[in-house]
């Protein structure tokens, strides 16, 4: 069977969801759980490859499984050998040719910002709205990108919003894919519009000049959240 599973986790103590030789992730303790319950260490495949530090309140992913647990017990005895910062939350059968990352039809990230003193929020909000739409997305995309390096740096954003609690600010984005670190130099490029050091009616030419230089800071990993995957041929899960 191939199975999906959805996860939540806390990423401060992990280097991203992706196995790496150097560090502790995500991928690897479900992995050493799996082995534990299943006997077996199958082959993962993941939603997205989250970076060092990076949180997810829904993940999914989805690996091979023959064996008798069944699949609506899996998540709980998963639970029972994961560290309790990564939590199993559901499972499904899916067909066979599902995959977690491909077959994902869009996903939403939350920026969450809190900041001493207030910011222009009107402005922020202005901003994020120039995002929305099929852009080439260069200039907020960090060195190293593989997707870069082929020229393959166009996407669309369906939703980008700010909302205000206090001295919270969330960004919500939404998007068919993303480039390296290409939330959280959004998020950087909000803020400085909030800030005031950015009129929000520059985005535009930002977005045209493919240049890296003229967006905002890289803002630090600890305050993005993958806040959800959308597969809108599968059943979801309850929250």
């Amino acid at each position: 069977m191939n199975i999906l599973l959805w996860l939540a986790y806390k990423g401060t103590n992990y280097s991203g969801f992706q196995v790496q030789p150097n560090g502790v992730t995500v991928c690897a303790v479900v992995q050493d759980a799996m082995q534990s319950v299943f006997g077996i260490r199958p082959d993962v495949k993941g939603c997205s490859r989250t970076d060092a530090g990076v949180h997810a309140r829904r993940f999914a992913l989805n690996f091979h499984y023959d064996g008798r647990i069944p699949v609506q017990r899996i998540p709980l005895a998963l639970n029972a050998r994961l560290p309790m910062d990564v939590r199993a939350l559901a499972a499904q059968q899916v067909p066979d040719d599902f995959h977690a990352r491909y077959a994902a039809h869009a996903k939403t990230y939350h920026y969450r910002l809190r900041v001493n003193g207030p910011l222009d929020l009107a402005a922020m909000q202005a901003a994020a709205a120039y995002f929305v739409g099929r852009h080439d997305f260069l200039a907020l995309c960090a060195s190293g990108s593989s997707a870069a390096a082929h020229g393959d740096t166009v996407r669309t954003i369906t939703a980008c919003t700010v909302q205000q609690d206090g001295e919270l600010y969330t960004l919500s984005v939404t998007a068919d894919g993303y480039l390296y670190n290409m939330v959280r130099i959004l998020a950087g490029t909000v803020l400085q519009a909030g800030l005031g050091k950015m009129n929000p009616a520059a985005v535009p030419a930002l977005l045209q000049s493919r240049n890296r230089g003229q967006a905002g800071p890289t803002l630090p990993a600890r305050g993005l959240f993958l806040w959800d995957v959308q597969y809108p041929d599968l059943e979801r899960p309850n929250d």
